[in-house]
């Protein structure tokens, strides 16, 4: 079987890349290295550098007899999709497009979306996959907009396709010095630095963090599996959600770190509480956490000692500049 994975030198991409390497598969896949990183990636991936909103450059790479397409690239920037949302947009709507479109033209049998739980926004939670969809910045529009243009294509042009809806996933690989995402990562890298880790708002956010491995399982079963067709399914536990506040004592226990953390005001529309049900996946996909929290923060915390701290990357150009972004991007405080 010929997997292409998008983002495939991201966090995601790269791991699911090593996973099928393993079940001797062949893996290809695409990446601009905006937010990945070419280490990250396999010597046995065949690999090409480019961005998926060029379909020109999208229908060269998947070609060559791919099987299966894994959709895993995307600008994941909540907050920031608020500051700068035709950066976010463009990624995560005209390319997700494009790629659909180029896998459309090149025959690929099985198309797998990856979205994200900020489809859901401020719904109640836990969030179910028939919950109401109402995301509150452009980043979740933008990805149930890619999960609506996703359906039709398939559906018209009879190609299958699944979405996973992950949340919160972390593990080795994962960016952590990107000051805009990630918050496991970006404590990590700050306390290892002896730096004082930054919480937006009160801190008492709710979330549910989700193991790269558990994650890839579910994606395994919603690529692969010939009978899982057409669904939406929300990958991630249910059972151990943790506020920032939590999160933050937690990771100063590990590294001994006796230092309070910096509060900043919120960023602009942060949902407070967001984890999601996994009914779905236990019944679907036979889901169930195996690896606990603590398990993955050590994870993180390996890898970040294993490969050295770094200086955070300001990546993404900051299109609005007013009293709504925080001042730690704009002063670039991390």
């Amino acid at each position: 079987m010929h997997i292409f994975i998008t983002g495939v030198a991201g966090f995601l991409g790269s791991n699911l890349a090593d996973f099928y390497l393993t079940k001797g598969y062949k893996v290809s896949g695409c990446d601009n290295l905006i937010g990945g990183d070419l280490n990250n990636v396999h010597p046995d991936v065949v690999f090409y550098k480019g961005n998926c909103e060029n379909l020109d450059f999208m229908k060269h790479a998947t070609k060559k007899n791919v099987d299966v397409l894994c959709h895993a690239a995307a600008y994941a920037h909540e907050g920031l999709s608020s500051i700068s949302p035709t950066i976010i947009c463009n990624s995560n709507v005209t390319g997700s497009t494009a790629v659909f479109t180029a896998a459309i033209i090149n025959k690929i049998k099985r198309i797998v979306y990856c979205s994200s739980m900020a489809r859901y926004g401020n719904t109640e939670t836990p969030y179910r996959e028939g919950s109401i969809l109402n995301p509150v910045d452009p980043y979740g529009v933008s990805k149930v907009a890619a999960e609506n243009i996703l359906k039709i294509l398939c559906n018209t042009h009879e190609l299958e396709y699944n979405i996973a809806v992950p949340h919160n996933i972390i593990g080795p690989k994962q960016k952590y010095d990107d000051p805009f995402r990630n918050v496991v990562s970006i404590m990590s890298n700050l306390m290892l630095q002896g730096r004082r880790p930054i919480i937006y708002g009160d801190g008492e956010q709710t979330r549910c963090f989700s193991d790269i491995d558990d994650c890839i399982y579910c994606l395994d079963k919603l690529m692969t599996d010939k009978h899982i067709l057409s669904e939406t399914i929300n990958i991630g536990p249910d059972e151990d959600t943790i506020t920032i506040n939590e999160l933050y004592k937690k990771l100063a226990n590990k590294f001994q770190f006796n230092k309070e953390p910096e509060y900043f005001l919120d960023r602009p529309n942060e949902v407070k509480h967001a984890f999601c049900s996994s009914d779905k996946a236990r019944k679907i996909l036979n889901y169930k956490t195996t690896v606990t929290l603590d398990e993955s923060i050590d994870k993180v915390i390996n890898f970040i000692k294993k490969n050295g701290t770094k200086k955070f990357k300001y990546n993404y150009e900051l299109e609005i500049k007013n009293e709504k972004t925080p001042k730690t991007w704009i002063d670039q405080i991390f």
